[in-house]
């Protein structure tokens, strides 16, 4: 596979590359190994100095991250409890979402995040501005930033910024624990503008009127005839239609048993398909007498007034849930992700208009999601650190700070266990 002989290519290259620079020991001022990993760095970061200007502004931002990542690394902890619990209970098959592969949100790798220069970039903002938020808000504490770079295992794999580790020890309570939270607020901050804007200009998106068939119900005369899915209906036994009203109302003077002739067009090519009507399927309860095709069409306004609805508890669930959906209601909002055959059924507001859906909607999911892991409380995550510093103060003041380490070291256990129990748990208990 072309892919499979440029990523050997690529591997060779940076091995090659790596190991020269490592035996010839060139620019050691600015780049080290750990492992095979190359960590390219510079100390010109006067650039963050700049935002001490601001002092002001960045505590108020700061101090009100840190309240909403404790609200956030208490929910993720609650959540990761009562996930454990529905494992056990429904244990899952090992597939799907819980494949190894599917563990880490690597693009390309993960089989629910596709390769795509929307996710790329999306994934390269949410490390730059996780980074960047530690950078400013250490210097808004007046913690020195020795230098910053970018990590290296063929591909870009992450950015850093190094904070004096001495400068930083020296820091105590709501200073150190801004500087940790920054680059969550930032992760969250971003990720719900994005979020937010996707919703507005999704808004802005026109659903086509025709009768487009996004269904077919097996079994039924569509189904018999070989109706392709994705066709449009432009007439019916010669009679022209233009919308699904069109349609209903021509079928409600068919019975059972009567045969139409179905014109359909499909990537400019009509078709003809001559199809005996069925009865209406008896889950329907609607005492349709009328004959039935068995179509589904695609109700392109009921998707956008599902994504307008979607700032909602239920509605923020559901757009975290989007890369995985698989139910028939679900596969719907896939749209916004990644490109499939629905954006066909809307006219777009300006040329690019799915790019930049699909660019904010990975903006948003990354974001949000890296924001979100990052707050649970566990070293060496932002929220484990967080932890430390308030279990540091809280005990500090009864004297008790040699416990300190115990009690955050207990509960970083626990959530490795956690984490670790629901990935292993839909194979233990499938064994």
């Amino acid at each position: 596979m072309d892919w499979i002989f440029i990523l050997v290519v690529l591997v060779a290259l940076y091995a090659i590359a790596a190991y020269y620079i490592y035996t010839r020991k060139l620019w050691t001022d600015h780049i080290i190994f750990y492992g095979p990993i190359m960590a390219i760095k510079t100390s010109r970061v006067g650039f963050f100095d700049k935002f001490t200007a601001l002092r002001t502004f960045f505590k108020i931002y700061g101090t009100i991250g840190v309240i909403a990542v404790i609200i956030v690394s208490v929910f993720m902890t609650v959540m990761l409890f009562l996930s454990i619990r529905y494992t056990l209970m429904v244990r899952p098959e090992p597939t799907g979402i819980y494949e190894p592969q599917n563990i880490l949100l690597l693009p390309g790798i993960n089989d629910y995040v596709p390769s795509t220069f929307a996710v790329w970039f999306a994934f390269f903002l949410t490390i730059v501005i996780h980074e960047f938020g530690h950078a400013i808000l250490c210097r808004v504490e007046d913690i020195r930033v020795k230098g910053m770079g970018v990590l290296l295992a063929v591909i870009p794999i992450g950015f850093f910024v190094e904070p004096d580790d001495e400068e930083l020890e020296q820091k105590k309570g709501m200073p150190k624990i801004r500087m940790f939270g920054a680059g969550i607020t930032n992760n969250l901050v971003i990720g719900f503008s994005c979020f937010v804007l996707l919703i507005l200009l999704f808004g802005l998106v026109v659903p086509v009127s025709q009768p487009a068939i996004h269904g077919i119900y097996k079994g039924y005369p569509a189904d018999n005839a070989s109706v392709p899915q994705g066709s449009v209906v432009t007439a019916i036994n010669g009679q022209p239609v233009a919308s699904r009203a069109d349609v209903s109302a021509i079928l409600n003077t068919t019975k059972p048993g009567e045969t139409v002739i179905l014109t359909t067009s499909i990537n400019g090519t009509a078709a003809d398909y001559k199809l005996t009507l069925a009865a209406w399927p008896a889950e329907y309860n609607n005492n349709q007498t009328s004959g039935f095709m068995g179509v589904e069409y695609y109700d392109g306004m009921a998707v956008k007034t599902a994504v307008g609805t979607m700032i909602s508890p239920l509605g923020f669930f559901e757009f975290l849930i989007v890369p995985f959906a698989s139910g028939d209601g679900a596969q719907y909002l896939r749209i916004l992700a990644f490109d499939t055959p629905d954006t066909s059924y809307y006219l777009e507001p300006f040329a690019g208009f799915w790019d930049a859906i699909h660019l904010l909607f990975w903006c948003a999911w990354i974001n949000i999601n890296v924001g979100i892991f990052n707050a649970i409380p566990m070293v060496p995550l932002d929220g484990g650190y967080i932890f430390k510093e308030g279990v540091d103060r809280l005990l500090d003041r009864r004297g008790l700070i040699k416990y300190s380490g115990y009690v955050v070291g207990a509960v970083s256990y626990v959530m490795i266990v956690v984490l670790i129990s629901l990935l292993a748990l839909p194979y233990l208990l499938h064994m």
